[in-house]
């Protein structure tokens, strides 16, 4: 079982960019509805598939930093970065079952 992470635009590179495991970022906020219902998904996932997968989130109000380099511009927005680069992105909401196939394609 693994526990989702909170980055910042202090502590990106270091648990995303450079992690040795893949990691499913959640670009969120909270005026942001899709993100709400979202969250509760990330956090199944990240249950399941937290022994082969980081599970982190951005809060875009706070990390603006991060949200402008990655050019994201409607939220939810879902990455996955392995090996130090964006392999996956999904924009807006999706379903369990659509994460649960990027990650099997992603992680292995």
């Amino acid at each position: 079982m693994s526990q989702v992470i909170e980055v910042t635009d202090a502590t990106f590179e270091s648990l995303v960019v450079n992690s040795p495991t893949p990691v499913l970022v959640d670009y969120w906020a909270d005026w942001c509805a899709p993100c709400k219902q979202l969250s509760p998904v990330i956090d199944e996932l990240s249950a399941a598939y937290g022994d082969r997968v980081t599970f982190a989130k951005v809060d875009t109000n706070v990390n603006q930093a991060i949200a402008a380099d990655q050019a994201i511009l409607s939220l939810p927005t879902i990455q996955v970065w392995r090996d130090g680069r964006v392999v996956r992105s999904l924009q807006g909401g999706t379903s369990r079952r659509a994460l649960a196939r990027v990650l099997d394609e992603c992680a292995g």
